[in-house]
């Protein structure tokens, strides 16, 4: 299963379902639940109704994927589907029903959404947290799954620390997940926040965040003392460390003495830390 996971949907469904031999069967809609864990949250309606006319006229053409839950099934993958299918007043689905562990079924899920496009950053950065969290995955098991670079991940989890509200500016599309991760050195919410709508007010380029940024942590009201100017040696090490670790790292204090603060999102984020440090 986590080989035929690494290669997509595909090679659990098939490439295509109009064949006669696939194992699929037809259920009545008022079975099927939706999945409660599934990371996609939000629906666009617009299309929604465009996929419902579509379905009105060619029906569903790939079934969805769900697991037996008593006389009842629940929906691991293809719920814009089902939304759709009931806008278009369907009375029955197709499916292939599959007979899956938890941990499988969000797998499923991420990689469905992931492969199709349908999640947005946030979505995605709370369903990997979820993945490596509840699952004990690494970051490097994770990259392995869902076919995303390691970095890529990181880069992700790391839109948790956000506040809610810049959040949400991701998840509606106000704010490009790149221009959200430049506002994190920031560190404090409200100055976060401050910021992220300042960007989009001026219309700022992810570049034009990072020099923001750095000009206001390099002022001497950023921490209520006087600027620290690090030797630029200092400055190479740190960005060293964070390329190596694929993470945050801080290095604080001068040349003689001071101390590192690396940053980690998850339980599986430290143990993978610890693990490269120790060889």
């Amino acid at each position: 299963m986590k080989q035929a996971l690494g290669k997509g949907l595909g090679a659990l469904i098939g490439d295509d379902v109009s064949g006669s031999a696939k194992p699929y069967h037809e259920v009545d809609i008022g079975l099927l639940d939706t999945d409660p864990s599934q990371p996609r949250k939000h629906f666009d309606p617009e299309k929604l109704e465009e996929l419902a006319q579509s379905i009105r006229t060619h029906g569903v053409m790939q079934p969805l994927l769900v697991t037996r839950n008593g006389n009842r099934y629940t929906i691991i993958a293809g719920e814009r589907r089902y939304r759709a299918a009931r806008l278009a007043g369907l009375s029955r689905l197709p499916v292939i029903p599959k007979d899956l562990t938890d941990h499988e079924i969000l797998e499923i899920s991420l990689i469905e959404n992931i492969q199709r496009e349908d999640l947005n950053a946030i979505e995605q950065a709370q369903a990997l947290k979820t993945l490596m969290e509840n699952h004990g995955l690494t970051q490097e098991e994770v990259s392995r799954r869902v076919g995303k670079s390691r970095s890529a991940i990181a880069n992700l989890t790391r839109l948790i620390g956000l506040p809610d509200p810049v959040k949400q500016m991701v998840q509606n599309g106000t704010l490009s997940a790149g221009h959200a991760r430049a506002l994190l050195p920031l560190e404090n919410g409200k100055r976060i926040e401050d910021t992220a709508h300042l960007a989009v007010s001026r219309d700022f380029s992810v570049r034009q965040i990072e020099e923001y940024v750095r000009r206001l942590l390099s002022s001497p009201a950023a921490k209520n003392k006087p600027a620290n100017r690090r030797p630029p040696e200092l400055m190479d090490a740190q960005k060293a460390l964070a390329e190596r670790l694929d993470t945050k790292v801080s290095l604080m204090g001068s040349e003689n003495t001071g101390k590192i603060v690396i940053e980690y999102y998850s339980k599986e984020h430290l143990q993978a830390l610890y693990e490269h440090l120790i060889k």
